[in-house]
């Protein structure tokens, strides 16, 4: 499957053509619709939700409206978590304030330019202020860029990548501006209008944030797509937040000014024709939104609802565990663009801009608490992208990714939070199947055609960690020897690892990170396997798994004590199995034990730490002898008496009798006593 998702990537790279700055231009000269950026976000570091927030905010699209969904508890009791709430709160209304002189001095570029024009002034005489408004913007670009503190190796990328980047492009742009000025030539008047148009839609966007746990009406679960799924159901309406009782909850207004006539303010949500959901700690290069809608804008893309990049990583990361995921991460981006080749694209949740009128087609209404709940992106696992993208294909949408690097996303720099990150990747796939087959009935009731290679690579997708996990365990335990191995097999080996080098060397890796890879996957063993068995669980219990954030936080995550032992445990055994084969003469066996000895041994010390082993397993035997201490019973005192001055009036009439119904089985005088006949 690798091998096969390889040959499609490779094609599709061939035949890749980029879409030339000018058309870009032309297309959306008078384009009318709209994107909305959201930014799912909770317990962010303030300074990783910014640098996301400008790099959707300097989006060169006609109209960006950027959305922070802000998902923590809105009146937390610890001072220092509620100052950090505040900063972040405060991030939408900085970043609109510092785009206001440039967007102000681009539009009053821009008018003046038509103005002129239409008195019927000469291009070349236009053409100096046209330069200068891009020599302004650069300059700003780069003034921003100098105060900017690199402290890490995302700081750098940020600075460089995003703000220079987008400073260097312009500069191009004034290069070409200067060279015509040299040559007593200029653009034509129409052209000219696009290159003001595109100043002004660059310092253009739209900044403001939303909590959802405020508001009693809405999904209060703990998880990115009940987040996401809360605001989209708002969008396109007026609601006016009325104070029920103790619960405040969203209703829908249909005054048409700001404030209704007793003075409340309505809270206005814009619809837009395209959605993009960018996780808080990714970053966009400038033209991610422009290139991607224009691709869905494409007659022969219609029919797709959801268009991505699949991320790449940081480079320069400072931690080998953070590099070697990285590797695997920009390995990923080759693959998905291979099953893009061959129909089995996967929506990968960190940055992906959607066709709201797809997401229209797969919501479901439910009704919780008393309140009607839609759910758009399915929170049913841990892992709902892919979910969602099978829903998509039952529907009769399709997905697809655009073959470049233009989005970028962080890795988890330690153990602790890698093992977060990745027992979530391998929890749910198998709960996905059935509704794969469900699609694959409904293709065929449409006469749609299934493809083998296709169903084959969604099949691997959701499910290869299973088997490859139980697999790779039956290879590390099973005393095979020589008559069971052939040579053939190791061959047929061979060309997957060939393949693999040379992609991470052509993503700006190294050959020999295939085998620390390898050892990468062999301390993650029983990460894998745990997902693997929680989904399991949740395919027979029926409950749903808890959304387990990955921990963006400064310093080390602490990791269970159980995935920290049993990479030493397979070391151990390895080593025992080399030393039995050796005695046994079994060479092929014991070469591949010293192979897993060696590289579960690099990887532990590289990836995992001695020093940090022995803490994090310390932790966690501390934690399980811990026992709460229990709190003393409380001294039966009297229920004070309610007093017509101090009843919560309101919320009685409100709620009603929110106790839960009793059982009223009992003996006849309590029947009585709560007037049971």
């Amino acid at each position: 499957m690798y091998l096969t998702a390889r040959q499609g990537a490779l094609h599709r790279f061939a035949e890749h053509s980029r879409a030339p700055r000018g058309e870009l231009d032309r297309h959306f000269h008078d384009y009318e619709h709209s994107i909305t950026v959201l930014v799912p976000s909770y317990a962010e570091e303030p300074g990783v939700v910014r640098q996301t927030l400008w790099s959707a905010a300097l989006q060169e699209f006609p109209s960006v409206r950027v959305v922070l969904l802000i998902d923590d508890d809105p009146e937390p009791s610890d001072p220092s978590v509620a100052a950090k709430l505040d900063a972040t709160r405060a991030l939408a209304g900085e970043i609109h304030t510092a785009l206001l002189e440039p967007c102000e001095r681009a539009t009053a570029a821009l008018e003046d330019f038509r103005r002129h024009a239409a008195a019927g002034d000469e291009p070349t005489d236009l053409l100096a202020s046209l330069s200068r408004s891009y020599t302004e913007a650069a300059e700003w670009l780069e003034d921003m860029a100098a105060r900017e503190q690199v402290n890490d190796h995302v700081d750098e990328f940020f600075v460089d990548s995003v703000l220079m980047g987008l400073a260097r492009e312009l500069r191009l742009t004034l290069l070409a501006l200067t060279a015509a000025a040299a040559q007593n030539a200029a653009p034509a008047f129409d052209r000219m209008d696009e290159l003001h148009l595109r100043l002004v839609r660059i310092f253009g966007a739209e900044m403001a944030y939303f909590e959802r746990k405020r508001y009693a009406s809405l999904s209060q679960e703990a998880n990115k797509a009940m987040n996401l799924n809360s605001y989209i159901s708002l969008m396109g309406g007026s609601w006016l937040p009325d104070q029920r009782g103790d619960a405040l909850v969203l209703r829908p207004d249909a005054t048409a000014g700001p404030v209704t006539e007793e003075g409340r303010a309505v809270l206005h949500i814009p619809d837009s024709e395209y959605l993009l959901t960018l996780d808080a700690d990714s970053l966009l290069l400038r033209d991610y939104c422009l290139r991607l809608v224009y691709f869905l804008e494409s007659s022969e893309n219609s029919h797709v609802a959801v268009t991505q990049t699949p991320y790449s990583s940081f480079r320069g990361a400072p931690t080998r565990i953070e590099r070697v995921a990285g590797a695997t991460t920009d390995i990923q981006h080759i693959q998905h663009q291979g099953m893009t080749r061959y129909g089995a694209t996967f929506w990968v949740g960190a940055n992906a801009v959607i066709r709201k009128r797809a997401l229209l087609d797969i919501q479901e209404v439910n009704t919780v608490g008393g309140y009607e709940i839609r759910t758009y992106i399915q929170d049913r696992t841990v892992i709902e992208d892919t979910e969602s993208s099978v829903d998509l294909g039952t529907h009769g949408w399709v997905l697809s990714n655009y073959p470049e690097r233009l989005s970028y996303s962080a890795t988890p720099p330690d153990f602790g939070s890698l093992v977060v990150q990745r027992r979530r990747w391998a929890n749910g796939g198998l709960l996905i199947l059935p509704k794969l087959w469900k699609q694959i009935r409904e293709r065929r009731f449409r006469h749609e055609p299934v493809p083998f290679r296709e169903l084959l690579l969604r099949v691997n997708y959701m499910s290869s960690i299973a088997w490859a996990s139980f697999g790779l365990i039956f290879l590390l335990a099973y005393p095979y020897d020589s008559r069971l191995l052939s040579p053939l097999i190791l061959i047929a080996a061979l060309p997957y690892f060939i393949c693999q080098s040379m992609d991470l060397k052509d993503s700006g890796h190294r050959y020999l990170d295939i085998l620390r890879i390898y050892g990468f996957n062999l301390v993650l063993l029983p990460v894998n396997v745990a997902g693997v068995l929680k989904s399991i669980q949740q395919a027979f219990s029926g409950e749903k798994i808890p959304f387990a954030r990955t921990p963006k936080v400064k310093g080390r995550t602490a990791a269970p004590a159980l995935y920290v032992v049993v990479p030493y445990l397979i070391v151990a055994f390895s080593l025992l199995t080399l030393w039995r084969d050796f005695m046994d003469q079994n060479w092929g066996n014991a070469a591949f034990a010293a192979v897993n000895a060696v590289l579960a041994t690099y990887a532990i010390h590289s990836y995992i730490g001695v020093r940090n082993s022995i803490v994090d397993v310390a932790l966690g035997f501390v934690d399980w002898l811990f026992v709460a201490p229990k709190k003393p019973k409380q001294q039966a005192t009297e229920r004070p008496v309610a007093t017509p001055e101090t009843t919560d009036w309101s919320t009685i009439l409100y709620q009603g009798d929110r106790r839960l119904n009793r059982d009223l089985r009992g003996t006849g005088d309590r029947r009585r006593r709560i007037g049971v006949k």
